[in-house]
């Protein structure tokens, strides 16, 4: 067994006579010759691979089609290449460099987790701190676990909340507070043995941290990390990154080219996903990291708050097979082992809606990259660090990236639901009639709905916003409409069936793409 000193049997053997005379700290703290950092790196391979990095992006530029690249990488304390490749806009004539803003995805979580760790490191807050003393209105649907529920237990994704849970509120138009309030309906998975990533459980736990801290998180995190790290291009305000003119515009595939056609404010989850950066800000921010907290002169955060976020604190990827390794999550961040025996860092953020970005940090090197993109996630970014990364290690290309990574994500893009691709049963009978349908229905989770007649359609609506969808005839007491949200790629298609028709009027409807495992029904009201 590994352990992070020296055993007591290794004292009392034949190796004491080695050690008399040195303090005990000194050998208490010393690690296992088996945890250090594995394959050496010869001089002059990491400046090989940076030399590298043009090619490497071009190359994926062209097998993806992505439209646009922001780079930066860092290496022993300092900025050694930004570059910025492509255009912020198809169709425009703008390109992309270093201070090039875009949105960053859940690379916003690793983001937070060092405004909490800051916030740590003060005293604010611990990575154990209970949310019922931070965030009491916070609750899960069980009531003993709501009392044990921590910070870390949040950040590390292991409470127990369903995959996503809350997404598909914020896909309807819910604020932050009302979508944390009804996650107390979930069913939970076992506690801290399971592992099910939450941007809105994340995000509850980034709340608790403000509300003690006394100010709202996007204040928080620009006095804590981009205030003293000189992040001046960086917010956690969706309009921040609407008001800059330099910034990449979101693109999606369609037909085979990428094209500005959403745009995704995800406010509602900033502290998971609403960062916005530049490359030589996120530099900034690596630097931070592979300092250990030091930042300059300054000592931002101190080491024993850091460490346990960029630690495993949970099992992210289980081992397949004998000779696979397990991907782990400490608080905010990936943490992994390379073929090379070294630890890294990651994470990625990904928006269907039209962003792509990463980092990898090898500590052992003091070595980082970032890659942020103005395209949905395909594995682009992903297949640029992960090159970068190889050269850096080993001096050559380990596998075709991203052969892999693009098939790793081409699901992010399947359409949803039953009809998809199908047509309307040919001799379809329409059983509804408008008196049938409107009317409002009531779910707990979802809130209320509302059918109305507009002319000759029916229509959906739905949210605080009342979003509207057209619904179409399709086979008897059934109905569809076209459902594109950031978790509903374009094209997705759902049923809605009315139904306890006996009185007339429907009693209620059952919709099938609310509702991430089965359908959800509403009732009349």
């Amino acid at each position: 067994m590994q352990t992070n000193s020296i055993s007591r049997r290794f004292f009392l053997g034949s190796a004491t006579a080695s050690l008399v005379g040195m303090p005990l700290t000194a050998y208490a703290q010393t690690p296992s010759p088996s945890q250090m950092a594995g394959i050496a790196v010869p001089p002059g391979q990491i400046a090989t691979a940076i030399a590298a990095l043009d090619e490497i992006v071009a190359e994926i530029m062209a097998r993806s089609g992505i439209p646009g690249v922001s780079v930066a990488v860092v290496h022993k304390g300092e900025t050694v290449l930004t570059n910025g490749y492509g255009l912020r806009r198809v169709g425009a004539s703008d390109t992309i460099n270093p201070d090039t803003v875009f949105q960053i995805a859940s690379v916003s979580k690793s983001v937070g987790a060092t405004v909490v760790a800051q916030q740590v490191g003060q005293g604010v807050v611990s990575w154990d701190s209970p949310m019922h003393e931070l965030l009491p209105w916070f609750r899960l649907s069980d009531p003993a676990r709501s009392e044990l529920l921590t910070i870390g237990d949040l950040y590390s994704h292991r409470s127990g909340l369903p995959d996503h849970a809350g997404d598909d509120l914020e896909d309807l138009g819910f604020d932050r507070t009302t979508i944390l309030e009804h996650l107390r309906l979930l069913p939970l998975a076992p506690f801290r043995t399971s592992y099910a990533y939450t941007n809105f459980g994340l995000t509850a736990a980034a709340e608790a941290v403000a509300e003690k801290a006394g100010i709202d998180w996007a204040t928080l995190s620009e006095q804590a990390i981009y205030q003293p790290l000189g992040m001046t291009r960086t917010s956690s305000r969706f309009a921040d990154y609407m008001a800059v003119t330099d910034r990449a515009i979101p693109h999606t595939p369609s037909d085979g080219v990428f094209l500005p056609q959403f745009q995704r404010m995800p406010d509602a989850q900033s502290p998971a996903g609403g960062v916005s950066s530049s490359a030589n800000d996120m530099a900034r921010w690596m630097q931070l990291i592979l300092a250990n907290g030091r930042y300059g002169d300054d000592q931002i955060i101190p080491p024993e708050a850091l460490l346990p976020a960029i630690s495993p604190q949970t099992v992210s990827s289980p081992p397949t097979s004998p000779d696979s390794r397990a991907g782990f999550y400490g608080f905010g961040f990936n943490v992994s082992t390379e073929p090379s025996g070294r630890i890294k860092l990651s994470h990625s953020g990904a928006f269907v809606m039209g962003t792509g970005t990463c980092f990898s940090l090898i500590p052992s090197l003091d070595l980082g990259i970032v890659v942020l993109s103005n395209a949905s996630p395909v594995g682009a970014v992903e297949s640029i660090a992960a090159e970068f990364t190889d050269l850096a290690q080993f001096g050559n290309q380990t596998r075709d990236w991203y052969a892999g990574y693009s098939q790793l994500f081409k699901p992010f893009f399947d359409p949803l639901g039953h009809t998809v691709g199908v047509f309307p049963p040919v001799d379809a009978a329409v059983l509804l009639n408008f008196e049938t349908a409107v009317g409002k229905y009531s779910h707990p989770y979802f809130g209320t709905v509302e059918i109305q007649a507009t002319g000759e359609q029916l229509v959906l609506l739905v949210g605080p916003h009342s979003q509207d969808y057209l619904l179409q005839p399709w086979d008897g007491a059934t109905m569809v409409f076209d459902f594109v949200t950031e978790n509903a790629p374009p094209g997705s298609r759902s049923m809605l069936t009315f139904e306890d028709l006996a009185s007339g009027k429907a009693g209620s409807i059952v919709v099938e793409l609310f509702g991430e495992h089965e359908p959800s029904r509403f009732i009349r009201v």
